[in-house]
Parts: C-alpha cells; sequence; structure tokens
C-alpha cells in the first residue's frame, strides 16, 4: 500500500507539472516548492523550536486561525511556522504578521518529510480536518512530536473504514489527539480503534463570531450602501449571478453586492455584462466612478479577496455561491452577522448548512423562479430579523472548539 502512496505522489506532481504549463495555480503550486527546503533551511532558526500549523488552504486558515491566534495570545513567546498545500492559501497569507515563517509544505515523501521535521524541531504540530500525508505523521511521530488534528469530521464512505484503508488506519495511529466535529466522526474512529477522540466541534464557529464581534470597517462600501437594504452575494459563480440578474430589475430600493469565488479579468467583466449598472470596488476606491446617468449604480462588484467575512455586516440579505457546483461555500461568515441565507440545491453534504436550513434561518432554490419567491419572503422586515436571528443563534451556540482543544495541550504543558 505504501509503495502504491508514493506511487500516487509522484503521479500527481508530474500531472501537476504538466498541467502548469497553461494553469497559474498549479504554476503556482510547483514553482514554490522549487529548492523549498533550501529556502527554509536557510531562514529558520535552528536554536528555536516551532509550533507548527498546516493548512490545505485559505479556507482552513481561517476555519484553524482561532487556535493560532488564541495561542499566540496566551504565549507571546511562541515561534510559529504555517504551511499551506494550495497557493491559494499560501499567496494571501504568505506574509501574516502572527508567523515567524510561511512555506509551501514540501512534497510528502519521506526524505522531504523527516528534513522538514528536523529543521522546523515542532513543539507541536496542528492540521486543521482534512489534510492527512503518510510521511509527515510518520516522521512526527518518530520525533515524538505532539500532533493533532483539530476540527476532523469523518465519513464511513473515506478509505479510513475501507477495506484498503490500512495505510490510512496507520497515519491516524500516529496522531496524538483527534479533536472531531460531531459524535459520528467519533464513533467511526472508534470501529477502527481510534481512541484518543475528543468532540470539540468545529473552530470555524468561534472565527466567524470574533469576525462579526470585530468586522473591519470599509469606507467605500458603506457609502455605496448608504441606507438602503442590501442582498449580498457571495463566492458567486457564473450560475449563482444569472438567477440573481433577475432581482436587480425587480427590487429597484434595494442595493446588491457580488463577491465572485474567483477574481480574475474575465470574471470581473463577465460579471459587468451580466449587470450592467455595476461599479467596481477598485474604482470607488480610486474614485474613478464616471456615472453617466442620474442614476446610482445598483450593484458593487467586488474584484479584490479577503474582504468577504467583513462586507457581510452591511447585508439583510446573503447568497451564498456554489450551490450549482460542487458544493455551497462558506455559510457560517454571513449567519454570525444575522443574515438569512439562500443557496442553490448541492449543499447536503455541508451539516450547517442542513442544520441551518431545519431550524428556518436558511433556504435552498433550485432557479430564478425560487430565488425570487424567498427574496420575496425575506424583503419583509419581520421575516428577515426572525431568520437572521436564528442564524446568530446557531453560531454561538456551537463556539467553543478553540478553547476545548487549548485547554486540552495546556494541561498537557505546553510551553
Amino acid at each position: 500500500m505504501l509503495f502504491l502512496y508514493n506511487a500516487g505522489i509522484c503521479l500527481y506532481t508530474l500531472l501537476i507539472t504538466l498541467v502548469s504549463l497553461k494553469n497559474k495555480k498549479a504554476a503556482q503550486w510547483l514553482n514554490g516548492r522549487k529548492g523549498i527546503l533550501e529556502r527554509i533551511e536557510s531562514s529558520i532558526d535552528k536554536n528555536k523550536r516551532y509550533a507548527w500549523f498546516h493548512f490545505a488552504s485559505l479556507g482552513e486558515f481561517e476555519q484553524g486561525r482561532s487556535v493560532l491566534e488564541k495561542l499566540k495570545a496566551d504565549y507571546p513567546g511562541t515561534s510559529i511556522v504555517i504551511t499551506f498545500f494550495s497557493p491559494s492559501g499560501y499567496e494571501i497569507r504568505k506574509n501574516y504578521a502572527l508567523a515567524d515563517h510561511v512555506f509551501y509544505l514540501p512534497i510528502d515523501t519521506r526524505y522531504n518529510a523527516r528534513k522538514f521535521v528536523s529543521l522546523i524541531n515542532p513543539t507541536i504540530a496542528v492540521f486543521t480536518k482534512y489534510e492527512y500525508w503518510y510521511h509527515y505523521f510518520e516522521a512526527l511521530h518518530d520525533h515524538k512530536t505532539p500532533h493533532y488534528i483539530i476540527s476532523g469530521i469523518f465519513r464511513k464512505d473515506q478509505a479510513f473504514f475501507k477495506w484498503y484503508g490500512s495505510l490510512h488506519r496507520k497515519m491516524l495511529s500516529w496522531v496524538s489527539h483527534v479533536f472531531v466535529q460531531n459524535k459520528e466522526s467519533r464513533e467511526l474512529l472508534g470501529l477502527i480503534g481510534i481512541k484518543q477522540v475528543t468532540v470539540s466541534g468545529d473552530t470555524r464557529f468561534d472565527r466567524v463570531e470574533f469576525n462579526a464581534k470585530n468586522p473591519i470597517k470599509i469606507k467605500a462600501i458603506e457609502e455605496f450602501c448608504e441606507s438602503a437594504p442590501v442582498f449580498i452575494g457571495g463566492s458567486t459563480w457564473p450560475d449563482d449571478e444569472k438567477i440573481i440578474s433577475n432581482l436587480v430589475l425587480m427590487y429597484p430600493r434595494w442595493k446588491f453586492i457580488i463577491a465572485p469565488h474567483e477574481v480574475n479579468t474575465a470574471r470581473i467583466e463577465g460579471i459587468e455584462k451580466q449587470f450592467p449598472n455595476s461599479v467596481k470596488l477598485s474604482s470607488i476606491q480610486k474614485q474613478e466612478i464616471e456615472i453617466q446617468t442620474n442614476e446610482t449604480p445598483q450593484v458593487l462588484i467586488i474584484d479584490s479577496i479577503g474582504l468577504l467575512s467583513s462586507i457581510y455586516q452591511y447585508g439583510h440579505i446573503a447568497y451564498i455561491g456554489g450551490g450549482f457546483g460542487v458544493g455551497i461555500h462558506n455559510t457560517l461568515e454571513a449567519a454570525a452577522f444575522g443574515l438569512p441565507l439562500i443557496f442553490g440545491p448541492n449543499y447536503s453534504t455541508f451539516i450547517e448548512a442542513v442544520e441551518l436550513i431545519k431550524n428556518g434561518s436558511a433556504f435552498s432554490v433550485n432557479d430564478s423562479k425560487e430565488l425570487n419567491t424567498q427574496m420575496e419572503l425575506l424583503s419583509k422586515v419581520e421575516n428577515r430579523i426572525k431568520s437572521g436571528s436564528t442564524a446568530r443563534e446557531y453560531v454561538s451556540s456551537h463556539t467553543g472548539a478553540t478553547k476545548s482543544f487549548l485547554d486540552y495541550i495546556y494541561k498537557k504543558g505546553f510551553n
């Protein structure tokens, strides 16, 4: 099985190399790892030991961020190394202020893993949610580094629980403790002999609640919204924007903010065509708006990244994108601000989305007609307040995962 795993790593790297000829993200993934161990060795302080946090991508970073920041606040002298698997995490957070170093994770080979672990000499290693790498887990175990998974979520269709999953089960046996989101995950792990498990919940709830209580003010957006009710399309894709565009003419009193999942020239130009009476955030910020008529733009297009979690503070209804594709994006950021939620039909694998629908704070739509129906209902203030309050209460009632994890490692004698 290990042979197949190693072969899979080699094949994946080869495919990335081929795709990188035409794909920017693949090129970043590959180039970011060229000479990575040499760069780490030349920049790391060999007299320090580091708390190592690894994240797959930006979403996992935000998920584990509350743990990292509280740990740093409690122990300011802690040196921190962050690694990312994906360019979407590394490129955005490579200058993150609380980390001493931010790197791409070297490709998971036995040599790379053991060299990396020996270089940073970690006091602890914290992996968030889904990242499982055989050679790194083995290296941490052999190095006797306390190694934790936080916000873990397990399903019976995963390799850990299949007849061919012996290698995956071995990986989990090397983890010091697994902090999972729900009882079902703990029960599944128990079936394969993994007993070092605590149900602590999802650290995302802690992060989004903190963000909702400490939002970053964005003057340009405040001025755009003025006193109008605001519909926010967050992390949208073309299929989402198509049905949202039908609402603009129907609700002239409302302002609309579209924050697409991907920000590039082609996408922004496509959204501008979809929403003629629109303006880009960058144009407002650079004071480049030239209104050709007396009509103020009704739609604001967010053509930069990293702002969405704060933009929700200006909203009254949030539409979460991705539901007409592989699955919806982050619902909790908007729910924490007390916004009723709408999204497409592909949400069933997201526990919080299912629960938000059950408690009446979220609504799924299959087409523009159903979106129009939900908009008609939620345009009434009393309906918005009721659903939005339930959403906020849902987030507040699920916080505490960060404290649960940190209490555990502090009792173990973290220093």
